[in-house]
């Protein structure tokens, strides 16, 4: 397979263990990457420090949509218990909180649910149905014993020999260069 049409996707740097991988990933946040990520079988703590993550905006984005459905229930049934069909049952109040609970905490829980779906799917920028770096053998490694950095084209440093020498001098055991299709 000749690589000279090709466009350089990332440099894929494998590394021995999770340990390395982070000390990888701390020196890849230090050097001023931006464009890159790390992937492992398993989650490892610590990962989100070492390559300088921000918090999640998932958590707003959830409360956000949670509000809207606890205003939304409880605003749609005072507007049609008290403002536009007022039917007074056994001398009852016509505003009856206590009455509205079971609604208004099925669409807070609802829209709550919602917003967390399709808040990771945008967040997680999906769908996505390729990814370059499934052309490489050695990257099925990762769903059960590898430990690997990649380190895309399109960032500001990136440089192939430069950025193939620092993840070398960064502990990894294999390195290659991963091309779109």
């Amino acid at each position: 397979m000749s690589t000279t049409n090709k466009k350089l996707h990332c440099i894929l740097a494998e590394f021995e263990n999770p340990a390395v991988l982070i000390k990888a990933a701390e020196k890849t946040n230090k050097a001023g990457y931006k464009k890159y990520d790390a992937y492992s079988p398993f989650p490892i703590h610590g990962m989100d420090d070492a390559m300088g993550l921000k918090e999640s905006k998932l958590g707003w984005i959830v409360l956000f949509h949670a509000l809207i459905g606890f205003s939304g229930g409880l605003a749609l049934q005072i507007y049609t218990q008290v403002i536009a069909y007022p039917l007074n049952i056994s001398g009852k109040p016509l505003l009856n909180l206590p009455n509205f609970v079971p609604v208004t905490f099925e669409l807070t829980i609802l829209l709550a649910a919602f917003g967390t779906f399709f808040g990771m799917f945008f967040l997680n920028n999906l769908p996505k149905f390729y990814n370059p770096l499934f052309n490489s053998e050695r990257f099925e490694k990762v769903t059960d014993d590898g430990f690997f950095i990649g380190i895309e084209a399109e960032d500001g440093l990136f440089s192939e020999e430069k950025t193939a020498k620092f993840l070398e001098d960064a502990g990894a055991v294999y390195i290659e260069k991963v091309y779109e299709d």
